[in-house]
């Protein structure tokens, strides 16, 4: 799975980079750093809804499961990463 944050401008103003750093921690605390690419990404065309994440290249059971081949999350910011990750993101790598 790739996990892209939005660094174009207006995400890097609402601190896109401070979101990226809390990524890489969190997915060392959830031991998924080889399940998942952490990417930045220029726009990702949601300018007004804060910092944008976006996960895909996710597998085929995910994309049946939830009916779409990627999954945006917005207004993302360092004190949220983490709730958003475990409720959104964490769930779509199937580990048991």
């Amino acid at each position: 799975m790739n996990i892209k944050v939005c660094v174009g401008s207006s995400c890097h103003l609402k601190g896109s980079y401070d979101v990226i750093e809390v990524f890489k921690e969190i997915l060392k605390k959830y031991d998924v750093e080889d399940l998942v690419d952490l990417q930045a990404s220029f726009c990702l065309g949601f300018c007004s809804q804060g910092v944008t994440v976006k996960a895909d290249d996710l597998d085929e059971p995910t994309v049946k499961q939830i009916g779409k081949d990627e999954l945006f999350i917005h207004n993302v910011n360092k004190d949220n990463a983490e709730e958003l990750f475990a409720k959104e993101i964490y769930p779509l790598l199937n580990l048991k």
